[in-house]
C-alpha cells in the first residue's frame, strides 16, 4: 500500500552555518561595535543563545537570523522566539528554540484536516511524524498538496513515498 510520512525537520548543519554567518554579521557592523553580543547555538537542546545590551539589538540580531536563515533556505517559521529574560547589570538574554519534529496537537491538526478533505487515505501518529496510507498515489499527492495549502505554523517536509 502506497505511503509516505509528514516530517518537520531543521539540517542540523545549514542552521549552524546560517548561525555562523549571522555572528560573522554583526562583529562587522558599525552598530555593534565595542558590544558584548553573543550568539551562540547549542546543538545538543537545539537552542540559540543571545546575549546583548538592549532590545534594540537584540531586535537587529533576531532580523539577522532570519535573513541568514532565509539564505540558506531554511524556514524561519521553525524558530520559536521567547521572552527576553534580564540577565546580570543591563544585558537581555533570550533562548530561540529550533522547533523539530511534529507534537501530538500539531499531528492531530494535520489528521484533522486530512480526514475533512474527503480522501480515501488513512493517516496516524508515528512518534514525532505523521504517516498517511492509500490505495492510489494521486490521493497522496492530493494529500501533500491539502497540508502545504494549510498553514500550521511549522515548516513541514514530506518523505519516504513508496508504491
Amino acid at each position: 500500500m502506497p505511503s509516505f510520512d509528514i516530517v518537520s525537520k531543521v539540517d542540523g548543519q545549514t542552521l549552524d552555518n546560517a548561525i555562523n554567518n549571522a555572528k560573522k554579521e554583526i562583529i562587522n557592523r558599525y552598530d555593534f561595535h565595542d558590544s558584548k553580543t553573543e550568539i551562540d547555538l547549542d546543538k545538543k537542546t537545539n537552542t540559540i543563545k543571545i546575549l546583548t545590551e538592549n532590545d534594540m539589538r537584540m531586535k537587529a540580531i533576531q532580523d539577522v537570523i532570519i535573513g541568514r536563515m532565509v539564505k540558506q533556505h531554511l524556514d524561519s517559521s521553525c524558530l520559536d522566539f521567547g521572552d527576553d529574560h534580564y540577565a546580570s547589570g543591563n544585558m537581555l538574554r533570550k533562548d530561540i528554540k529550533v522547533k523539530e519534529g511534529i507534537d501530538k496537537e500539531l499531528a492531530k491538526k494535520i489528521i484533522k484536516s486530512i480526514k475533512d478533505s474527503g480522501l480515501k487515505v488513512q493517516a496516524s501518529i508515528m512518534d514525532e511524524q505523521v504517516r498517511v496510507q492509500g490505495k492510489k498515489i494521486d490521493d497522496l499527492q492530493a494529500v501533500i498538496s491539502l497540508v502545504r495549502g494549510a498553514n500550521f505554523d511549522q515548516p513541514l517536509q514530506y518523505i519516504n513515498m513508496r508504491a
